[in-house]
């Protein structure tokens, strides 16, 4: 994946009423482009100028650079795991599989999965990666962090800075999450386990 903001896979206003029109300008418009401002404005004449941005968050220090590459990276798996009205509301096939041996069943998943991005302290992510047998964990990750970090492939992504949902549900964060779950893309979710498909963005 290169540095640089990736178009959306729908329109602005498709995923409403779950992420409105005008958190959608906001927070990809805006927020996201600002990141992908920053990396480019901080790498320039560094190491890592020329470097993917999934290379980056793996290798850089923490700091500005891997900040601004952890936050391009996040947003954009984030952005892309949507989709309006989709026909499956739950993952199929060794996903599917994997969730029902780690997790009991696809509601208790969505219960922990909840759970985890509910009471994360301040801002961040809340994360569901694999390693590489296949393995599943759900992480609480703070600010730009990501699974990539622990060597871990990240599947699915919940944001949880307030500038994801406060336009559309002020300060009910668990409201939020629970709404997200309607316009999940199942496709594209199978599609990052077991084979780390995440980054060929």
């Amino acid at each position: 994946m290169k540095n640089e903001l990736y178009p959306l896979p729908y329109t602005s206003e498709a995923l409403e009423p779950v992420i409105s029109r005008n958190t959608i300008e906001h927070h990809y418009d805006k927020h996201l482009q600002g990141y992908v401002n920053n990396l480019t404005r901080l790498t320039a004449g560094t190491e890592y100028e020329n470097q993917s941005v999934e290379d980056i968050v793996r290798t850089a220090p923490d700091g500005g650079i891997y900040n601004n590459a952890g936050q391009v990276l996040n947003h954009t798996l984030y952005f892309r795991q949507f989709m309006p009205d989709p026909i499956r509301k739950k993952p199929a096939g060794k996903l599917a599989e994997a969730i029902d041996r780690t997790f009991g069943d696809f509601e208790k998943f969505k219960e922990q999965f909840n759970q985890k991005g509910a009471t994360l302290f301040g801002s961040g992510w809340v994360w569901l990666a694999s390693d590489d047998q296949g393995a599943l964990t759900i992480l609480q990750e703070s600010n730009a962090g990501i699974p990539l970090r622990q060597n871990l492939t990240p599947i699915l992504c919940f944001d949880v800075w307030e500038h994801a949902y406060y336009l559309d549900y002020q300060n009910k964060r668990a409201d939020y999450l629970q709404a997200l779950w309607n316009i999940i893309n199942w496709e594209e979710i199978e599609n990052r386990y077991p084979n780390r498909k995440v980054l060929d963005l």
